[in-house]
């Protein structure tokens, strides 16, 4: 039998990182819960949470030099994975009430205000998952998953020119107006949903991330 992966919750002060964790170690992780730069560094995969404006969760990141780590790692080919507003960090900017913060950028686009009557989007609600999805392998179509946001990213731009390299894998869902739900993205996955909460589909869609380590 083959050794548990280990999995680093990034604890940078935004987001519930012991859902995380037991969620990760229910789906067959070896979970552990750090900022620490070299355990973070060297673990299998790196899953990075986020709740809360998106502003001060980049200041959070900054702090505990997350943004050095996941460039780090992603420069390495090493997996890392965003939830929810810990996805929204990764691409170029976010806007809240009319203020812009810069991202990580590693997707381009821009995290703004959902376009919807209800907001926050708070619940249940299904996806339209990507062709050749790996992430949501094995979960039937209707399969639903749990969402607290109020931004999003509407729109995705990052175009592949290079045939030799795979395009990214985007997944899609609707709240008022379409929007980027998860991304596979080579060693960067994440999801706009709290797979953590989402029961047995988040607990599958989890498994299939660690079974990619």
């Amino acid at each position: 039998m083959s050794a548990s992966k280990r999995v680093v919750v990034f604890d940078y002060g935004f987001g519930n990182v012991r859902s995380a964790e037991r969620a990760l170690a229910r789906a067959g992780a070896d979970v552990e819960i750090t900022r620490d730069y070299d355990r973070a560094m060297n673990a299998d995969g790196l899953l990075v949470p986020g709740v809360g404006a998106f502003a001060a969760c980049m200041k959070g990141l900054h702090e505990a030099r997350g943004d050095w780590i996941i460039d780090r790692r992603l420069s390495g080919g090493r997996p890392v994975m965003g939830i929810c507003v810990g996805m929204q960090i990764l691409f170029a900017r976010g806007i809240e009430h009319g203020v812009q913060t810069e991202g990580l950028d590693e997707w381009p686009g821009s995290v703004e205000p959902l376009q919807a009557d209800i907001v926050p989007h708070m619940g249940w609600n299904t996806v339209d998952a990507a062709a050749g999805s790996q992430l949501f392998a094995g979960l039937d179509a209707d399969a639903r998953f749990y969402f607290v946001h109020s931004y999003a990213v509407h729109d995705w731009s990052l175009e592949t020119h290079n045939t030799a390299m795979t395009a990214p894998k985007v997944t899609w869902s609707t709240h008022g107006k379409p929007f980027v739900a998860a991304v596979e993205n080579g060693a960067l996955w994440a999801t706009q949903f709290h797979p953590e909460k989402s029961g047995d589909a988040g607990a599958q869609l989890l498994t299939n991330w660690i079974g990619t380590l």
